[in-house]
């Protein structure tokens, strides 16, 4: 599985970005996909996963303002970012996991970088 992630940039807080991220190879058996960020100094956080069933988790830092979707045509997940704080400012990693029997497969695609600020 491939991941291409794209959307990132800068924006004041307050505003709206949306991140892209298109699957593309063995993508019949994938789990989930999702959103991890890593800001300077701290851990890779989960930020939000989408399931093949359609349900979705969301860190609690993030409720009520970003929201996880997929097309399935597109092969791609979003992640509709709204009222960024300067806090969500990090490299956004967009994450994929396959089950093949009993072995667990997870992806990474290349960080994309979200700047908030004034």
């Amino acid at each position: 599985v491939q991941l291409q992630a794209c959307g990132g940039g800068f924006v004041q807080p307050g505003g709206s970005l949306r991140l892209a991220c298109a699957a593309s190879g063995s993508i019949s058996s994938i789990n989930n996909m999702g959103w991890y960020r890593q800001a300077p100094g701290k851990q890779r956080e989960l930020v939000a996963v989408i399931f093949v069933g359609g349900s979705t988790n969301y860190a609690d830092s993030v409720k009520g303002r970003f929201t996880i979707s997929r097309d399935n045509a597109k092969n791609t997940v979003y992640l509709q970012m709204n009222s960024l704080k300067p806090e969500d400012t990090a490299v956004y990693y967009c994450n994929a996991n396959r089950v093949v029997g009993p072995v667990y497969y997870t992806y990474w695609g290349q960080g994309t970088l979200v700047t908030v600020s004034s």
